[in-house]
């Protein structure tokens, strides 16, 4: 149990990292940044989506014979928060300064803490469910470090305020979400286990399906199907080499 929290810890302070240098890439090299982020995100979606259906979400079926709604459940939650996000960040962020990029950072630091908690659950379950989800997981990060400072700067924050918030609230959320989670993840029975994992599962598809992929399907550029059949692929060749 003890090797299992190190390698879940190692995963989300991973992500953090990755996502740390997305952030300084876009502060320092904004012109790269912008040019080619979009092949980790295609990368992403293909990883992500992969490993949902071909590993994930058959493992939760098999702790729990609830698992499909569970994963519809958390497929709808976060599309639900997303609603919420839209609706009252876009709508109402104008009428102060600071709003759209404050409240906006707020939804990404949540985002980051639940992914946190995915890694908790899936490498509870085994290390190599933990490691496929943090393929496609940590991949994600260097672009979500670029769109929370992004987001930050353009909400009206100061290049060292961006910077400090979006590394709080986007990069270090991630680890901070796993060691809350982990006491209790690693104690619960399999039956509320493949229910966890079923929604983070839902949570994962969401993620690629209606954020990520839709970026790679409006992507001109041919590298970037490259990327996703790269993510596909590599998703494809370790489940089937289990």
């Amino acid at each position: 149990m003890e090797n299992t929290f190190w390698t879940a810890f190692g995963a989300s302070l991973l992500a953090a990292i990755v996502t740390g240098i997305g952030i300084l890439t876009i502060r320092h090299f904004e012109a790269w940044g912008r040019k080619y982020s979009i092949y980790f995100v295609c990368f992403a979606a293909g990883v992500l989506i992969s490993v949902s259906f071909l590993h994930i979400i058959p493992k939760s079926m098999e702790m729990n014979n609830n698992a499909p709604a569970f994963l519809l459940i958390g497929f709808v939650m976060l599309h639900l928060f997303n609603r919420f996000i839209t609706a009252f960040v876009c709508e109402k962020g104008t009428d102060t300064q600071y709003g759209i990029g404050l409240i906006a950072t707020i939804g990404i630091g949540f985002h980051s803490f639940i992914d946190g908690i995915v890694y908790s659950i899936t490498f509870a379950v085994s290390i190599f469910t933990g490691a496929l989800a943090a393929t496609g997981m940590v991949l994600h990060e260097f672009p979500e470090g670029i769109i929370t400072y992004l987001v930050l700067i353009r909400g009206g924050f100061s290049e060292r305020a961006s910077l400090i918030l979006a590394f709080l609230s986007a990069s270090l959320t991630t680890p901070l979400g796993m060691l809350v989670s982990y006491p209790w993840i690693s104690q619960i029975d399999k039956h509320l286990l493949g229910t966890l994992l079923s929604l983070s599962a839902g949570a994962l598809v969401y993620v690629g399906a209606t954020h990520l992929l839709p970026q790679a399907e409006k992507e001109p550029r041919k590298f970037s199907l490259f990327a996703l059949a790269a993510g596909i692929l590599v998703a494809v060749l370790i489940v089937v080499s289990k």
